[in-house]
């Protein structure tokens, strides 16, 4: 048909008979190595899109065709852009963190994703950078090092800082892009006061290059944390301005002493770990951005001391407050405790569940649920990188962390590992589907693989879920690319036949088409195909 147009327009407004004749005349000039240059350039041209498709899904997550066709090409023709703020990173509700929902609220626009400040985050100098020399990888996303610089300018700044010279080269040293000016930028500030403690704090996180000198600089920044502390409470309810200062004193007085008890875990010295930390949540109990009870969860585990972790737990796993992954794993850790070691499946199939059994199952489906990313993590079924400085509730990046600091408490608790084996997966069963309607929880959020991928490294493949199917785009330019390829290859090795078959399937083609112009040509009037020549 485009042959026979072609000829149309190009030698003016002759009858259908004498253009076919002219197809015709064509179509027999065309030689077998122009069907094999035309299916093998279609073949080259399909692979390539494949390609491009493939590496932009792996990488994106998406059809980059379905992309386009959606954001660009349907506003063209008078449909609705693709709504981008779906993948976004937005202010979150309760519905992506919180507790108990049986499922009844599937809004969406509840579901917009937060960041939150990873509870265990390690040392950039004495650990991650480690990694980096070691590895010659970066560890950290420029994204989530953005995200960490503005929670120090949040924690350790304040309006009442203008005029202090020692607080204004902190406050622009937080926002350095490269290591080695946050540095100089903190010593610069130990020079125009050698008690500024967020120096101090920098100088710790960043320079220190083991846990050791880490914990050597923050003891130095604690004291004169504590000692800005007591100064600015006396003051505190003089006004506005006096007030922001208590706040930030507060932060970077907790902060150090937070940072302090990780230190000591980190050497060994755990029980004193869960000292500092009983004291910071005592004194504090209102300063819950750190989530400390987290450390102590972990740190409870590391002593064994399950029974101290029942009583946490008790507390901080209510309905009314926010969920994570060492809230719910560690509770059906707990009721896995008690019968994991003589859980036998074979056994149970023919019994059936106990009472306690039923329990650590059920608690396992709610872990799951929660956070379906971490038992492939602590079952040892995805390698593990090192956690970033923030994560994503329900995502990759959370499930990271948790089994990262988590995966060995697992593995003390006799046969806790095989009971999470046995039973993780039937999980699914209760939601088929789990975008749309949870049975714990609120459904799961459709934005975490887009956030995971800004705060996890490129070198770890980010675990998605729910599993997506490939798009149909792919699948078309690959069947495109086998069937053309496959013409290619069989116009190459039998050229006469494949002529033969070539022209008699365009003759069929043409066969309704050539039927249709008849009918065309007769009904138009005789001046629109001549007007159309013209133009």
């Amino acid at each position: 048909m485009l042959v026979v147009f072609v000829i149309y327009i190009l030698r003016g407004p002759l009858k259908l008979s004498e253009n076919m004749s002219y197809a015709t005349m064509f179509l027999n000039t065309l030689t077998p190595k122009f069907y094999v240059a035309l299916t093998g350039t279609s073949s080259l041209i399909s692979g390539l899109i494949l390609i491009f498709e493939w590496w932009y899904f792996k990488k994106y997550g998406t059809s980059f065709i379905e992309q386009v066709s959606l954001n660009h090409i349907s506003p063209l023709l008078g449909g609705e852009p693709a709504n981008g703020t779906e993948n976004g990173i937005g202010t979150t509700t309760n519905g992506t963190a919180n507790g108990n929902s049986n499922g009844n609220n599937n809004t969406q626009g509840q579901q917009k994703c937060k960041v939150w400040r990873n509870p265990l985050n390690l040392f950039r100098g004495a650990e991650y950078l480690r990694f980096t020399w070691k590895a010659n990888k970066d560890p950290l996303t420029y994204y989530d090092m953005n995200l960490s610089a503005q929670d120090h300018q949040t924690f350790f700044t304040c309006d009442a800082d203008a005029g202090k010279p020692e607080y204004e080269i902190m406050q622009t040293a937080w926002r350095e892009r490269k290591p080695q000016a946050r540095i100089k930028a903190a010593n610069d500030a130990l020079e125009k006061n050698p008690e500024c403690s967020t120096a101090l704090i920098l100088l710790a996180e960043e320079d220190a290059s083991t846990i050791v000198d880490a914990e050597k600089l923050f003891k130095q920044a604690y004291k004169y944390a504590e000692v800005q502390y007591k100064k600015s409470q006396q003051t505190q309810h003089q006004g506005s301005t006096q007030e922001a200062i208590h706040r930030r004193d507060t932060n970077v007085m907790v902060y150090v002493k937070r940072r302090l008890a990780m230190c000591a875990r980190k050497l060994g010295r755990v029980r004193e770990a869960v000292k500092l930390m009983r004291e910071i949540m005592k004194e504090f109990p209102m300063l819950s951005m750190f989530n400390i009870h987290e450390n102590l969860i972990e740190a409870l585990l590391e002593l064994q001391a399950y029974a101290d972790v029942q009583v946490v737990l008790a507390k901080y796993d209510d309905i009314s407050l926010p969920k994570s992954a060492t809230i719910c794993y560690t509770a059906a850790l707990l009721k896995a405790r008690a019968v994991a070691d003589k859980f036998s499946p074979d056994i149970a199939s023919k019994r059936g569940l106990s009472t306690a059994e039923m329990s650590a199952v059920e608690a396992i489906h709610r872990a799951v649920e929660f956070n379906p990313h971490v038992p492939k993590y602590l079952l040892e079924m995805k390698s593990l990188v090192l956690p970033p400085e923030h994560i994503l509730k329900r995502g990759d990046s959370e499930a990271l962390a948790y089994a990262f600091f988590h995966l060995q408490h697992w593995k003390r608790v006799e046969g806790a590992l095989n009971l999470l084996h046995c039973t993780w997966e039937g999980t699914f069963r209760m939601i088929p589907y789990p975008l749309e309607k949870g049975h714990l929880f609120y459904p799961y959020p459709t934005c975490t693989e887009s956030a995971d991928r800004e705060l996890l490294p490129v070198f770890h493949e980010v675990s998605v879920y729910p599993k997506k199917e490939l798009p149909f785009f792919i699948l078309f330019t690959a069947g495109l690319c086998s069937f053309t390829a496959l013409l290619a290859l069989l116009t190459h090795q039998y050229p006469e036949p494949m002529g033969i078959i070539a022209k008699t399937a365009v003759t069929w083609i043409y066969m309704p088409v050539s039927y249709v112009l008849e009918k065309l040509e007769a009904i138009l009037p005789s001046n629109l195909f001549q007007q159309l020549s013209r133009i």
